[in-house]
């Protein structure tokens, strides 16, 4: 898949919203990228699954690591396309960890995998849990990244499609000082 026919899956699957968010960065923005809208459909994540693992198949990638909640889908998916195990970290007291009996075994080549990359910070917490139990982050994969190809995440960063959404500080958002409020996406049924 091209970046085209990516942004017209999103566009198809009504995934690309409009409005005031508050993004999990922190930041808000006016775009919002709802990932599940489109993984909800497996065919599409079975899709873009495809077309992300094709960039990592020469890797020897053994295990797959997803943040929680966004992640899993593209994660799993992507683990099946290269054959690989799949595991996600979720946060506990507001820690990123391995959970649920998921292990990492030292040297174990790993594929991170995002569904939406904004600032990257949710990433590198993936990346540290990873490389602590001993894990060699090979590369990150995403579906989108929303920073413009500015995040820096330490390790190569692969996207099927790379956006520049603004997305600003609290006190320094337009929408902030024209009096909207802002949404956290998911809680308002979006």
């Amino acid at each position: 898949m091209n970046q085209q026919e990516v942004l017209e899956l999103f566009v198809k699957r009504g995934a690309l919203l409009e409005g005031h968010f508050l993004l999990s960065s922190g930041l808000h923005s006016s775009q919002y990228l709802q990932c599940a809208l489109v993984l909800q459909y497996p065919n599409d994540a079975e899709q873009l699954a495809s077309a992300l693992a094709e960039h990592f198949r020469y890797d020897a990638v053994d295990v797959v690591v997803a943040p929680a909640l966004g992640g899993i889908i593209i994660g799993h998916e992507t683990a099946r396309k290269l054959a690989a195990r799949s595991i996600f970290t979720e946060r506990e007291n507001g820690q990123m960890k391995l959970r649920r009996g998921f292990q990492i075994t030292p040297q174990e080549r790993v594929l991170v995998v995002e569904d939406v990359v904004t600032t990257g910070g949710s990433t590198r917490e993936v990346i540290k849990v990873v490389e602590s139990a001993g894990g060699q982050v090979i590369a990150v994969g995403c579906i989108i990244d929303r920073s413009g190809g500015r995040a820096d995440l330490g390790k190569r960063l692969v996207s099927l499609a790379v956006l520049q959404i603004p997305a600003y500080e609290p006190a320094a958002c337009e929408l902030c000082a024209t009096g909207s409020l802002a949404v956290k996406p998911g809680s308002r049924g979006l």
